[in-house]
Parts: C-alpha cells; sequence; structure tokens
C-alpha cells in the first residue's frame, strides 16, 4: 500500500493527514504525539534549523532567534531574519514541509504524493511560492486543492449520509480567511464562488489583545509595557481562555491586569466586520440569498472565538456545523483528494471504494487579463485596456482564445502581459502583471493582423498562456506553474533535523 497524504501548511500550526487501511481520513501525529505542529523555526547553536513547539517557545521569549507566521508573506520579497541571517517565507516554508514529511514517513513508510493545500485568495506569486517550497522539500506535489474547498470535501466525506444543496465553507485560521460557497451532492463538491484575505486571522487577533494589554497596563502604571513583558504566544493563551471564559486575569510586570471578553471583542471587532462583508460578496457573487443556504462548515482554529460563532450565525441565519476538529478539517480534506488524484493502482481495494464517489469542481479566484490596445469611444481615441479572457467563478479546468490585432503598418512586437485581479477590471492602473514578454513581428506587414491569445487554466489552478502570430505561426508562451520556478535555494535543507 502507497502513502498519500494531505498537508494543510498553516500560518500559526500545520497538519499532514492521510487515508487509513479502513479508508478513513485521518491525522497523523508528529514526533511529540500532536496532531498539529507549530509553524515556527528557529536555529540552534549548531546552525541546524528545528520546527515545532520548542521553536515556538524560543520565537516567544526571543523572536530575533527564530521565525513564525510567515504565510502571510508567500510571494512577497518580504524577508525574516533568524539570528544574522535573512530567510524568504519559501525558506521557511520548506523547513515547515521538511519536518511534516519526515513525521509522516516515521508512521507510514515512504510517501508517494503529497497535496498541499492553499488559501483560495493567495495570488499567483504566493502559490508559485508554496510550490517551490514543496518541491525545495523533496515533496512530490502534483496537485493542489483550496483550502475552504478542502474542508468542504471532508465534511461530505465524515457526515456518513447523502448531503445535498449549497452550503457555506467559513475558514478562519491564523493568518487569513477564506470564505466559499459550494454545492455539495453526497461526496461530489462544486465550488460556486469564493473570496478571501490573506492578512486577518488569529494573528491580528493576537497583537489586538497585545494592545489591549498595553494599554490598560499604560492607564494602570503610566508606563509603556515592554514587549517581552507580555509575548504573543503569551497573547495567543489569553485569547483562547477568552473563548471559554468570560474574563482572564493576567500577571504582567508584576501588576495584574483583567481582561473581559466584551472588551477583546471590541478589539477585534473590525475583522469581524471585515468577514461578514466578504460574506455577503460571496453570496452575491454566487448569485443566491441566504436562505438558499443549507448549511456552513467551519474550518480554521479561530472560529472557536465566540464572537465569530456568533457572527456566523448572524450572516448565515443558521448555526454552524463543526462536528470535527476545525484544526484537522483542511488536512483531512487534503488527504482525500490526494487520494482522489493518485494513482487508484497505488491504494488497496478499501481505499479505492472509500473514495470512489468523490467528486471535486473548483473555480477560479481570480481574473486573468492581458492589456491591449482599445477604443475610447468618449474621447475618440485609442487608450489601454485590460482585456479579461478568464473571469473570476470560471469553472477549471478552462481554456479561453481570443483575437487581437496589430495596430499600425510595419509593427514589428507585440507586447505580452498576463494581468490578475480580483474583480473584472478594465484600468490597467488597477491590475496585476504577474508576467510579461514580447512577441516578434515579420517587417513590413500592414495593420489588423490577428494575433491569438490563449489562456489555459488547469485543475491545479495554474495558468498556461501562448500568444500566437496567425499568419507567421510565431508563438510566444509562459507556463506559470511550480515546475517553471527556480529553486529558492532553501538554506541547507537536507541539514534539517526533526526536533
Amino acid at each position: 500500500m502507497s502513502a498519500f497524504i494531505g498537508i494543510d501548511l498553516g500560518t500559526t500550526f500545520s497538519a499532514v493527514a492521510t487515508i487509513d487501511e479502513t479508508g478513513r481520513a485521518i491525522v497523523i501525529h508528529n514526533d511529540m504525539g500532536n496532531n498539529i505542529t507549530p509553524s515556527c523555526v528557529f536555529e540552534d547553536e549548531q546552525g541546524v534549523m528545528k520546527v515545532g513547539e520548542n521553536a515556538r517557545r524560543q520565537w516567544g521569549v526571543t523572536p530575533d532567534t527564530a521565525a513564525a507566521r510567515f504565510k502571510r508573506d508567500m510571494g512577497t520579497s518580504v524577508t525574516h531574519r533568524i539570528n544574522s541571517q535573512d530567510f524568504t517565507p519559501t525558506q521557511l516554508s520548506t523547513f515547515i514541509l521538511k519536518k511534516l514529511v519526515t513525521d509522516a514517513a516515521k508512521t507510514l513508510g515512504p510517501i508517494d504524493e503529497v497535496v498541499v493545500t492553499i488559501p483560495a485568495n493567495f495570488a499567483h506569486e504566493a502559490r508559485d511560492a508554496t510550490m517551490t517550497a514543496a518541491r525545495d522539500a523533496g515533496l512530490n506535489v502534483r496537485h493542489i486543492i483550496n483550502e475552504p474547498t478542502a474542508a468542504a470535501l471532508y465534511y461530505a466525506f465524515k457526515s456518513g449520509e447523502e448531503l445535498g444543496g449549497i452550503y457555506a465553507v467559513y475558514d478562519l485560521g491564523g493568518g487569513t480567511f477564506d470564505v466559499s460557497i459550494i454545492r455539495v451532492n453526497g461526496q461530489e463538491v462544486e465550488v460556486m464562488a469564493t473570496n478571501g484575505v490573506s492578512k486577518l486571522g488569529g494573528d491580528d487577533f493576537d497583537r489586538s489583545m497585545r494592545n489591549l494589554v498595553r494599554t490598560k497596563f499604560k492607564d494602570l502604571t503610566g508606563e509603556s509595557l515592554e514587549d517581552d513583558d507580555f509575548t504573543t504566544n503569551e497573547a495567543e493563551e489569553e485569547k483562547k481562555s477568552l473563548s471559554s471564559r468570560k474574563q482572564v486575569t493576567i500577571r504582567v510586570a508584576r501588576q495584574m491586569i483583567d481582561i473581559k471578553r466584551e472588551e477583546f471583542e471590541e478589539a477585534i471587532s473590525s475583522y469581524i466586520t471585515q468577514a461578514e462583508m466578504l460574506c455577503e460578496a460571496t453570496i452575491d457573487e454566487a448569485d443566491i440569498d441566504v436562505g438558499d443556504i443549507t448549511g456552513v462548515f467551519l474550518a480554521g482554529g479561530s472560529t472557536r472565538i465566540p464572537l465569530v460563532m456568533e457572527s456566523v450565525k448572524n450572516v448565515f441565519k443558521k448555526d454552524p456545523t463543526s462536528s470535527v476538529n476545525v484544526d484537522e478539517v483542511v488536512a483531512l480534506g487534503a488527504a482525500l483528494y490526494a487520494a482522489y488524484k493518485g494513482d487508484k493502482d497505488k491504494l488497496s481495494v478499501v481505499q479505492q471504494n472509500a473514495i470512489k464517489k468523490i467528486q471535486v469542481a473548483e473555480s477560479t479566484g481570480m481574473c486573468f487579463g492581458t492589456i491591449s490596445v482599445g477604443q475610447d469611444t468618449a474621447r475618440d481615441t485609442m487608450r489601454l485596456v485590460n482585456s479579461i479572457l478568464i473571469r473570476k467563478g470560471e469553472k477549471i479546468p478552462c481554456s479561453i482564445t481570443e483575437s487581437f490585432y496589430t495596430i499600425h503598418d510595419g509593427q514589428e512586437k507585440v507586447e505580452c502581459k498576463v494581468t490578475e485581479s480580483s474583480a473584472a477590471e478594465t484600468d490597467p492602473r488597477f491590475v496585476k502583471v504577474i508576467w510579461e514578454g514580447g512577441l516578434d513581428l515579420p517587417k513590413g506587414r500592414p495593420a489588423n493582423q490577428e494575433v491569438k491569445v490563449t489562456f489555459a487554466y488547469d485543475e491545479n489552478q495554474i495558468m498556461n498562456c501562448s500568444f500566437l502570430d496567425v499568419t507567421t505561426k510565431r508563438e510566444t508562451t509562459v507556463d506559470l506553474t511550480m515546475a517553471s520556478a527556480k529553486p529558492s535555494g532553501a538554506r541547507d535543507v537536507d541539514k534539517f533535523l526533526v526536533e
């Protein structure tokens, strides 16, 4: 029997799961016997990078010797310093993934294929960076799945009954927020609409708790609180306590400070409002009424916060479903997807029977287009426009081809650009160019020569784009895939030791 695993690479905690011999999706414990692993990295005295609970404690005490919560910076130029060296989020994620798979292999033996989940709101650069981290960690990753889709898949699988109807998936973790509207028929999952915020989650709530304590300390003593007097780790623990208690008393720098749940809720209310607005917008995008939603599935540890639960009820007009561990549900769904997409000949008969009813239909989370020249009828002039080829919400895989034409006689080059936007934006100033290149044309041609542009979006949500001069068959292509990414140069990953 071969091992197919799913990994939830989280902002604050990560998890890994598989399908066992009985056909159940189960979480694999790490080497400390825990079902989730802190997404923290630190460097020990021998210069070896270590991951896990000890790294989390180290980060809480001496944050300059460790790194955490770097998932939010995936795909950016932001670096995180450990001791005297800077690391990219991709490099740090490589260490996390290496740890998770090392622990999994101790239980399962050799790992055949891995599915890594990604927030639905991740832009192309962040997705690509995640896949690069997986490759640098030595993982065989051929498929990815959005986190809310993975959660929905597991809920559908776990229910034990034939679910049917439209559901919402509310995924609020340590760093990101995603909401998806899905259609479920048994174990078939179709994504109707999805949205997210890349920086909204438990990390913000922890920061709000720290600011609240700082303010109270200043009011009480007239002095400013030092960062190491009340760390982020301590703020996280007190935040969790307020989910089961109305008030906590915290000893900070020899002072006793009371924090009421109502005070904490007020401090995070703007974040909750932002999530509510996004939920309402996603319902509109799905072109349904809130009354059409059969149920709400929860994922992510931050959904345990009472104010979040209350917010979900207010938006969706019903109690959410949380019959499984919200910290594990994404990894469990990814494990199912790994088996569903993997080589069935490597699965046992029991495993094959367990997943044979699974069907997943994703949709695009962004709009993709290209920059072209169009007519401004109001001013009777030509102007640059962003022409959308693949719209947000398009069912994938999909392929769209549109024809464009050269502008003037003797034009010898076409500028080729691929754009990304969260809405169908036509103004080039408000979109992100995620790739640009050129297509050389022969000399001496008249204007209005056809150039066909094709965007193909595969089931892994990776773009393949081509710009074809119809007359000469000259073509410029780009594969915006993890395979095209250059190695990130993760620092001595092979030296990595399991903590």
